[in-house]
């Protein structure tokens, strides 16, 4: 089972960026799969994730209006669209997949038990 994230680097503040996070090794039909983010000293953050079918889809507040999550059609990618970025969304995102219940779970870590290596964002003058 692996979980790819692409799309990351660098880029000034009002720039916009695409995350995408491929996973592989079973079927993800019926997964969840979300992104979180994490800067240095900070604990890891819940962004965004989005129900099995591309329903349910859910946002941190400091991203809302922001950042747009979407399912591909296989149900094996996620994108995350990244516009107005600011220096405080600079962080390693992680892409996450897993089976929450509640909605809840869906923006908490202890919803998804696959997770990728992460990806820099780096949002700077």
């Amino acid at each position: 089972v692996t979980l790819v994230e692409s799309g990351g680097g660098s880029v000034q503040p009002g720039g916009s960026l695409t995350l995408s996070c491929a996973a592989s090794g079973r079927s993800w039909s019926s997964y969840a799969m979300g992104w979180f983010r994490q800067s240095p000293g900070k604990e890891r953050e819940f962004v965004s994730s989005v129900g099995w079918n591309g329903d349910r889809a859910h946002y941190a507040e400091s991203v809302v209006g922001r950042f747009t999550i979407s399912r591909g059609d296989a149900r094996n990618t996620v994108t995350l669209q990244m516009r107005s970025l600011k220096p405080e969304d600079t962080a390693v995102y992680y892409c996450a997949a897993g089976r929450p219940w509640t909605d809840s779970d869906y923006q908490h870590s202890r919803g998804y038990n696959y997770w990728g290596q992460g990806i820099q964002v780096t949002v700077s003058t």
